[in-house]
């Protein structure tokens, strides 16, 4: 039997506990800084490279506008200038025909950076879609 890639439309979000639909999601970014270093006593004139620390993007998470769903806006009231806010684990699974996760990426200690509403026209007929972007200490791949 042939293996064909994954479709990207078939995905489900979990946060705090709850499914949550998304009409998308990016930025499931992470990669290794590059360190340069050169020893002042190498008769080389180049520098060797090293891996340094890892580095996640932000997530950034959309759906349509729902009248009275304001859980992005209320999550980011928790954010003070304390230092405090809420965090919360973000489940992304990619799923099969048959609705079970193929991939799943687990973003850790998530917390609110930007709410955005929907862009607004007088002309337009399309859904109303809000944002959230989040930061988060961490991505996990499992592929299965």
């Amino acid at each position: 039997m042939a293996a064909y890639p994954l479709a990207v439309f078939h995905f489900r979000v979990e946060w705090g506990g709850k499914n949550v639909g998304f009409s998308e999601v990016s930025g499931l970014t992470q990669e290794a800084q590059l360190i340069e270093y050169r020893d002042g006593s190498s008769n080389d004139f180049s520098t060797i490279k090293m891996p340094g620390l890892r580095k996640y993007n932000n997530i950034t998470l959309k759906r349509g506008v729902i009248k009275g769903d304001n859980d992005f806006f209320t999550w980011l009231k928790t954010v003070s200038n304390l230092g405090t806010v809420e965090r919360r684990d973000l489940t992304i699974n990619l799923l099969n025909e048959n609705h079970e996760p193929v991939m799943v990426w687990k973003a850790h200690n998530c917390w609110p950076v930007k709410v955005e509403g929907p862009g607004l026209k007088a002309n337009g007929n399309e859904v109303a879609v809000e944002s959230i972007e989040i930061a988060h200490e961490g991505v996990t791949l499992q592929n299965d």
